[in-house]
């Protein structure tokens, strides 16, 4: 069966249809994935706390299926009404169910690892003592099993996922990190020496609670800045366009000197919701360019734009997205078409892998991007960050520079699917030009 929403924004068309074989094949295999997670990781428990008395380990244990049952339940209910869920465009909601699951099934993958390593060593002893001549391993006396320390030690480490986890969702999403680069250049004209740019992407409105003050966080940091300049590099939205409807009249208090400019991301096309015809899908669309325009930011759409001061020009260019694993609907030469490739060029493209793939052909001085999220998850070591995303992007995070040409990855403002950040916080960027 299906019915159509409609109001005077929007038409979404909500489908309530049996779950395919294909589908309820897929849920009973991870079901049972879990389940299996599930007894093994308590088989790790249970060896690292034999000690303890057995009125303490009955505790234990209910507590531990309560929530393990509880948490199964949940995925199966989450999975069944996956469409009820996304029609009511209730990300905020959907993605605080995906942070709960993590929060528990991390640890338990943590505590299976060690538990495993430590029923291979057993099945090691076993070989030795049944094959062996004379077999028996020698004692040395210990009351307490070596072996027992990996299920204790993968009990206890189970407590980083964890807490970085609760960490992510609490404090990690809405502890911004203000990032400055300068960048020199013999092709920058004078009267632009020392022009202050904020960068930010990947807002994903819909990702917020209405409630949440981060984003008037975000606004404060970067009006604090003072900026000529004001580039969006895409994804304002997750699918539709009445998520940015809460905070149009926030995001227009963002001050520029010169100017705020935006381009649209993957996100921003509504290319992964479902839509009754594509009519309705091209009226999201429109709708979400007057959002852009109701905040204060000219919208480019394979375009460029002079910046003029004191009679001197650089350029200014806004791509559609354009990436090599996701939409292609930008048309870079449309948009580059006219500038002076002399000139100082400056251009918004969403997606990193557009650099390498057309943008160093066309010579572009300064290419902002965003997209990639750093993976919200990362971790630095002697200075040095790792994340997921570099194991998909070859660029995908912070400055590249080639042959003079500078490509900035914004590690993005919001966050999508998991609602936090590990280790790889939000960023404003701030981009400081002079000439060389």
């Amino acid at each position: 069966a299906a019915f159509t929403r409609s109001d005077a924004r929007c038409t979404h068309q909500l489908i309530f249809a049996p779950m395919s074989p294909a589908a309820l094949r897929n849920l009973l295999i991870f079901g049972a994935l879990l389940i299996a997670i599930d007894v093994y990781a308590w088989k790790g428990i249970s060896t690292a706390i034999g000690g303890v008395s057995p009125g303490t380990r009955r505790w234990i244990r209910a507590i531990y299926w309560a929530i393990s049952i509880g948490m199964i339940a949940l995925l199966t209910w989450v999975t069944i009404s996956i469409q009820d869920l996304r029609a009511t465009r209730n990300y905020s909601f959907l993605f605080s169910l995906a942070a709960l699951l993590m929060l528990f099934l991390l640890p338990k993958l943590v505590i299976v690892v060690f538990h495993l390593v430590e029923d291979g060593l057993e099945g090691v002893r076993w070989l030795w003592v049944r094959f062996t001549p004379g077999g028996a391993l020698p004692s040395d006396g210990e009351p307490i099993d070596r072996l027992r320390f990996l299920s204790r030690t993968g009990l206890a480490l189970a407590a980083i996922p964890f807490s970085a986890v609760l960490y992510g969702v609490t404090k990690g999403r809405r502890s911004f990190q203000v990032r400055r680069e300068t960048l020199r250049s013999a092709k920058l004209p004078a009267a632009f020496d020392g022009l202050r740019i904020v960068q930010i992407s990947d807002m994903h409105l819909g990702s917020f609670p209405t409630s949440t003050d981060i984003i008037r966080t975000g606004i404060e940091l970067i009006n604090a800045e003072a900026p000529d300049l004001i580039l969006f590099t895409g994804d304002l939205v997750n699918d539709f366009s009445e998520e940015a409807d809460p905070w149009i009249d926030q995001l227009s208090g963002l001050k520029a000197h010169i100017g705020k400019f935006s381009i649209l991301g993957n996100h921003d096309y509504s290319d992964y919701a479902s839509w009754p015809d594509a009519a309705a899908k091209r009226a999201n669309l429109e709708r979400l360019k007057g959002h852009h325009a109701a905040m204060g930011f000219r919208l480019l759409l394979d375009e460029h734009v002079p910046l003029e001061r004191d009679g001197e020009r650089v350029a200014l260019i806004g791509v559609q997205n354009w990436g090599l694993r996701f939409q292609q609907y930008g048309d870079l030469r449309k948009a580059v078409a006219g500038t002076d490739p002399a000139q100082y060029r400056i251009l918004l493209s969403h997606d990193p892998t557009h650099w390498e793939a057309q943008v160093q052909q066309e010579g572009i001085d300064l290419t902002l991007s965003g997209h990639t999220h750093g993976a919200q998850f990362g971790i630095t070591i002697a200075g040095q960050t790792y994340s997921p995303a570099q194991w998909v992007y070859k660029q995908w995070a912070g400055l590249y520079t080639r042959d003079h040409m500078h490509l900035y990855v914004n590690r993005g403002f919001g966050f999508i699917g998991f609602p936090g950040r590990v280790g790889m916080p939000p960023e404003i960027t701030v981009i400081e030009l002079r000439t060389a």
